[in-house]
């Protein structure tokens, strides 16, 4: 999942401790939000994005592969199969 995590950041001179501290997560984390190496819990996107006063969806960008993914995911899962 692409995001626009340090697009922002730097836009609103936040270093990437700064945002760290203020969502409660450890620099390495921000480091690798940003380079695509790790993807936000729902609880770490949503305040990211209530830290730059933005919705989720301006912040994290779902590619059409990973929708796909996604809703795949869910309707192979039981709750969605009928019996």
């Amino acid at each position: 999942m692409k995001n626009k995590i340090q697009e922002m950041r730097k836009a609103r001179r936040v270093t990437q401790q700064e945002l760290a501290d203020a969502l409660s997560v450890t620099r390495q984390t921000i480091i690798s939000l940003e380079n695509g190496k790790y993807n936000a819990s729902l609880v770490l996107a949503h305040k990211a994005a209530q830290f730059f006063f933005v919705p989720i969806e301006e912040l994290f960008i779902f590619e059409d592969d990973e929708n796909i993914d996604i809703a795949e995911a869910l309707l192979n899962s039981p709750a969605f199969r009928k019996n």
